[in-house]
């Protein structure tokens, strides 16, 4: 008689265990892998990228102002300080006298010089009248060769001493007008920084400062990236030549308020700074009433209208120092692109390089795709009721120029 045990047979046999463990574990593997195959690739919703035109762009810079035109007053001659004409901090014409410096030693010296140009002259007339003399005589074989070259040498240097007199006369009457020192523009003349009984010389310093102030000058700085990016058109207004959208200069002063008087770029300097990698760019600004002054602190603010190849900013990605893009090929594979990116405006980044008009990107899904795999794009539809939605850059499109 046998014994029946209650044991299972694959507990009793450990390899038969094992080979139905393996084969439970292979069956969901195989179940795994034909999911997988039944998915597929991962949909993604792609949109393409596109030019838009009229979009507005605005950049502020912090600047200082000058004087459209600037001097520096210095003194001339050398000598005391007499008169003080005009009033600290007032608009002076060019050729307004603003010091008088004490003429008498200079008007000495011009009476000194007029006396020894008096006295070449008379020399010089002698000697005329000597070389007349001696050329005849030689003529008439009464005195020899070199007696009359000696009369017509002494003429010539007695007309050469006439010149110089004549010379020390010009620079006499010239140091004589020093002593009046005038305004050499039309401005605002600064504090005075000298005073009656001072004595002065060219080597003493500055007298006073002065400006023009209207048209005023705002000096700003800005990168040589921001140059490269618009240099065609900084460069163009300049120059004074047409550039074809519009372009605004404003000033935002200290309190925030914005000037009233718009500017026009007049200037754009040689070379970049080696110290800060900034160009120098100066605009002028009408400034009736001289309001603003020289020293003044502002924001120089330009705006104008660009054409920029958009994408959502949603499909780019900055990983490690680079800006990539997902994009989707005609074949349907992803492929990862570095670009160069610009401005943002509203849900939009515009791509300066690394980018066609009409490709595709990736801008939702892109967790899911990798290089060179597959992908089922689906159009991206923005939300056009959220802020900040892509349907701003649309609206860009049809927005009014800047004044």
């Amino acid at each position: 008689m046998h014994r029946i045990s209650h044991k299972s047979p694959c507990c009793r046999s450990p390899r038969l265990a094992a080979c139905v463990a393996l084969t439970f574990l292979c069956g969901c593997e195989a179940r795994r892998d034909a999911s997988s195959r039944q998915a597929g690739p991962p949909e993604v919703l792609v949109a393409e990228a596109a030019v838009h035109t009229n979009l507005p762009l605005e950049h502020t810079w912090v600047g200082t102002l000058a004087g459209s035109t600037e001097s520096k007053i210095k003194a001339r001659v050398q000598g005391y300080v007499q008169k003080q004409v005009y009033s600290d901090g007032t608009v002076v014409k060019a050729g307004d006298v603003l010091f008088e410096i004490d003429p008498r030693p200079f008007a000495a010296a011009l009476a000194q010089a007029k006396a020894e140009e008096a006295s070449a002259e008379a020399k010089q007339v002698q000697t005329g009248l000597t070389e007349q003399r001696m050329v005849q005589l030689y003529k008439d074989n009464a005195v020899s060769e070199a007696e009359r070259d000696k009369a017509v040498q002494d003429n010539a240097a007695a007309k050469a001493q006439v010149e110089a007199a004549r010379a020390a006369v010009q620079d006499a009457e010239v140091n004589l007008a020093y002593t009046r020192v005038t305004a050499p523009i039309t401005g605002i003349a600064g504090i005075a920084l000298v005073h009656v009984g001072d004595l002065v010389s060219p080597a003493s310093g500055d007298l006073t400062t002065m400006a023009t102030v209207d048209p005023i000058k705002a000096v700003f700085y800005i990168s040589e990236h921001e140059y490269l990016l618009s240099s065609e058109t900084i460069n163009a207004i300049a120059e004074g030549r047409d550039v074809p959208l519009p372009v605004e200069v404003d000033l935002v002063l200290a309190d925030g308020a914005v000037f009233p008087h718009p500017g026009t770029l007049t200037a754009v300097d040689l070379q970049v700074s080696q110290q800060t990698g900034t160009v120098r760019i100066e605009a002028l600004f009408p400034n009736p009433n001289n309001i603003l002054r020289p020293g003044f602190y502002a924001l120089t603010r330009i705006r104008t209208r660009v054409e920029a190849l958009l994408v959502p900013q949603r499909a780019v990605m900055q990983m490690q120092g680079k800006t990539l893009v997902a994009v989707v090929t005609p074949s349907n594979t992803v492929t990862m692109r570095p670009v160069t990116a610009g401005d943002r405006y509203g849900a939009g980044w515009a791509i300066l390089d690394g980018l066609k008009p009409g490709e595709r990107v990736v801008v939702e899904g892109l967790q899911k795709v990798r290089e060179g795999a597959p992908v089922v794009p689906m159009p991206y539809v923005p939300e056009t009721n959220a802020p900040g939605a892509a349907a701003a850059a649309q609206a860009a499109q049809s927005a009014p120029a800047p004044r």
